[in-house]
């Protein structure tokens, strides 16, 4: 404004791009690392649940992502165990901890799913689960005299495992992913990527892809979330790679002088974490290294808040009930 006095509480000069140049060091650059030894204090959650019919190598896929050993095998259930009846849901927990930071990894399983000769509504268990975490969230956050760290469990991210067959996809994925797609961030993965060859591979991979978006299946990263074209850039190129093939393994082998992660064949080795025999390397990146805090974010800002919003809505004020 032109009636405005020049030269008074002069602070800072503004540069080009709309911010401040500041005259002195005040120290905000200290504030990532506030907030990174409150994190490392605090630890942090993360669930993951696992889905597909037996066989698929869900348990050894979790173990070969976090190193570990946290899939329900390790939990003290029989290898010969029978297959349930209808699907069951089972969470392990575990601390896991890497360069001082600690992580409550819940691994939720769903044995049964798909196993069955009829296989009609198996994701009704699953997606009750799903709510179910959710309202026990709502609970807590609604009440008075709420804690100040609500327990999370709710699932962050579901792994989809497709069956390897290099042909479609089954009725039961595209029900499943459909049915599921606006309650959790699916992410959908080619198991056992080792029984077909790269061709097979690369044609199995574009066909998923076709299907899921004549079905009109949105899995994880979503584009409408993309928050800028940097964030769009990274997607564009993570979406165009999905679903990623991969092959999980807890064995190790000796291949030129190194201990690596693999599957003997009659071949040779399959090497897990070798990105030029399977995609396993690109999703433990994309899953823990770039993408685990915004899988939360989504999982709170836009499933969560969408069932809030419902609950809030349904039958009138929820705090009458």
């Amino acid at each position: 404004r032109a009636d405005r006095p020049h030269g008074h509480g002069l602070s800072s000069s503004h540069n080009s791009s709309g911010g401040s140049t500041l005259l002195g060091y005040i120290g905000i650059d200290t504030i990532i690392e506030q907030m990174r030894k409150k994190t490392m204090k605090t630890g942090f959650d993360f669930n993951i649940m696992v889905v597909g019919h037996s066989g698929l190598g869900k348990s050894t896929l979790v173990n070969t992502l976090f190193k570990s050993h946290v899939s329900r095998k390790s939990a003290g259930w029989a290898r010969d165990e029978k297959i349930p009846k209808t699907v069951e849901i089972k969470a392990v927990s575990h601390v896991i901890e890497e360069g001082g930071v600690k992580m409550k990894l819940t691994v939720v399983d769903t044995p049964g799913f798909g196993d069955q000769i009829n296989n009609d509504n198996c994701w009704e268990p699953i997606s009750k689960y799903i709510n179910e975490q959710y309202e026990k969230f709502l609970k807590e956050e609604v009440n008075i005299t709420r804690k100040k760290r609500i327990p999370d469990t709710r699932v962050h991210c579901c792994i989809y495992f497709i069956s390897p067959t290099g042909h479609f996809l089954r009725q039961l994925d595209t029900e499943f992913m459909k049915r599921l797609s606006h309650s959790v961030n699916i992410i959908p993965v080619i198991a056992k990527a080792d029984t077909m060859t790269l061709e097979e591979r690369q044609e199995f991979k574009q066909r998923v892809r076709k299907e899921l978006e004549v079905s009109g299946i949105e899995f994880y990263p979503q584009k409408e979330f993309d928050e800028d074209m940097e964030d769009k850039s990274d997607n564009d190129k993570i979406r165009e790679a999905m679903p990623f093939a991969v092959v999980g393994s807890d064995k190790e082998y000796q291949v030129n002088g190194k201990r690596v992660l693999g599957r003997k064949t009659a071949w040779g080795i399959v090497e897990v974490e070798n990105p030029n025999h399977c995609e396993f390397a690109q999703l433990r990146d994309f899953l823990i290294r770039s993408h685990l805090q915004d899988l939360k974010e989504v999982t709170h800002n836009i499933h969560y808040e969408t069932y809030r919003a419902k609950r809030l809505n349904e039958n009138g004020e929820y705090y009458n009930q």
